[in-house]
């Protein structure tokens, strides 16, 4: 029983309700780390006391007993700080965050290749006046390219070649960019 205090009226602790949301919460992140890989696990800062846990749990494919090893998995989580959890839902986050602006830049990619398919030289001048450090020539000559291989059923070659180009511009320019403005920040901070 939860219990009240008699002077001031106020609970001891949280409620059974409360205690289960947490309980099903941690369940919820046990189940998350026990679907990534070895890579992704090895990024997050996870306790070497839980590892085993995770990677038994990933090994076993029985549903009654993976669903056991889960429960046993999450009863382990419990027993760390509250701090440790907190870290690894926001690595999680970052992740997920990361993933969704790559899957953006590769969208975007893709729709600036079909419109450069599609517009011609009306598009190939928008996209130079965003990016005037790109190869008018090059990316001139790879829709073109392009366009003979679509014409004549033609593997793709010019075709990834030009989104491999347009990615070195558009997203690999973009990082460069931002780490450009990192490094200044940084700078700013250490000589001041």
């Amino acid at each position: 029983m939860r219990g009240k205090d008699p002077d001031t009226g106020e609970y001891f602790g949280p409620s059974r309700s409360q205690q289960r949301r947490e309980a099903l919460e941690v369940l919820e992140l046990g189940e998350r780390l026990a679907s990534l890989s070895d890579a992704q696990l090895a990024r997050l800062p996870i306790p070497d006391t839980l590892l085993p846990h995770i990677v038994e749990t990933r090994r076993i494919t029985s549903h009654i007993a993976r669903k056991r090893q889960l429960a046993y998995l999450a009863k382990q989580m419990r027993r760390e700080d509250e701090e440790t959890l907190h870290a690894i839902r926001d690595a999680l986050d970052a992740q997920g965050e990361t993933a969704r602006r790559e899957v953006a830049a590769i969208h975007r990619v893709e729709q600036w290749r079909e419109r450069l398919l599609d517009g011609g030289d009306e598009a190939l001048a928008q996209l130079l006046d965003q990016h005037p450090r790109a190869d008018r020539q090059h990316l001139r000559q790879l829709v073109r390219n392009a366009l003979q291989e679509r014409r004549l059923n033609k593997p793709p070659h010019a075709y990834r070649e030009l989104f491999r180009e347009l990615r070195a511009l558009l997203v690999v320019g973009t990082e460069s960019a931002t780490d450009a403005d990192t490094d200044t920040d940084t700078d700013d901070d250490s000589g001041g």
